[in-house]
């Protein structure tokens, strides 16, 4: 039987650097979570969310792996390069976060009350969450557009950054719900309209990126996510100047936090949380509209 094609299993998807990253990752996160599942334990939010993240990041993970090894991501109507690479950074990000929330949650140096079978069980998950972050922040960084290089949207630093921009506002969400208090004044309603707006329009891009239909579209995709970008800066300047102002101006709110509030349950810590999250995000919108002037989408990659 003759051959008309290339071999049949691409071994570089597992013997480059790239592929020696996420062999790592697939090993590393099932390390994590078996320790966890087995013997280590996890409860409430916190924990659930840990092990959501560990077993996400791993099944994608195996998923890529596979597809690039056995070349079935040609079959898949979507743009592969901007799907490895808004998945890594959204893994780094969702990784990171885990190896920081459960040994801050579940690790103590004692043995009493858990025993020293689980805190060994629970020190080791979690440096193995420590090295799982560690990969997925080195196939964003052998992944990541070089100058002069043709490459993905979404391996370029404007692409990497509209998926921390979504994680940040994520942080954000998260803080609103928590007694917040936002529904107070009409002004900090405004600065809620622009947190939500600017999220789903960075879903949109990166959505639009990822499935690789961005030159369908009859308008030009490219002008209207620098235009959008510099409406997001203009959009967070708004509430990087109106939420403080309405939480922590004494006409409005405190600028202390009470001394009776419970730790966990004050409004106040929320508020905190949205202003810091509300700078940062606004830091980020700006550095991607300096970083977009100098890009060019590439959609089929």
């Amino acid at each position: 039987m003759e051959s008309t094609g290339g071999p049949y299993l691409n071994t570089a998807a597992v013997t480059s650097p790239v592929g020696i990253a996420r062999l790592l990752q697939m090993t590393f996160g099932c390390t994590t979570f078996s320790l966890v599942a087995h013997q280590g334990g996890f409860s409430a939010a916190y924990g659930t969310f840990c092990m959501f993240v560990w077993t996400f990041c791993f099944a994608v993970t195996v998923f890529i792996i596979t597809c690039e090894f056995t070349h079935l991501h040609s079959c898949l109507s979507i743009s592969w390069g901007n799907f490895t690479a808004a998945f890594a950074m959204l893994a780094t990000l969702m990784s990171v976060t885990a190896a920081v929330i459960y040994p801050l949650y579940f690790v103590q140096l004692d043995c009493y009350p858990i025993g020293c079978e689980v805190r060994d069980f629970r020190i080791a998950a979690s440096v193995f969450a420590g090295l799982l972050f560690v990969t997925y922040a080195a196939e964003v960084f052998l992944t990541r557009a070089k100058p002069g290089q043709v490459t993905s949207y979404m391996a370029t630093v404007s692409g990497l950054l509209k998926i921390v921009q979504a994680f940040v506002a994520c942080i954000i969400f998260g803080a609103l719900v928590n007694d917040s208090q936002y529904s107070k004044y009409v002004a900090t309603q405004w600065c809620v309209a622009v947190y939500s707006f600017c999220f789903v329009v960075t879903v949109v891009v990166v959505a639009f990126s990822v499935t690789g239909k961005t030159a369908l579209l009859w308008f030009p995709f490219e002008r209207s996510v620098v235009v959008y970008t510099l409406g997001a800066v203009l959009l967070y300047v708004s509430a990087a100047v109106i939420w403080p102002v309405f939480c922590f101006d004494s006409k409005y709110g405190s600028p202390r936090r009470p001394g009776l509030c419970a730790k966990g349950r004050c409004p106040w810590d929320s508020q905190l949380v949205i202003a810091i999250f509300t700078y940062v995000n606004l830091l980020l919108y700006v550095v991607d509209l300096a970083y977009s002037q100098r890009i060019r989408f590439v959609s089929h990659l």
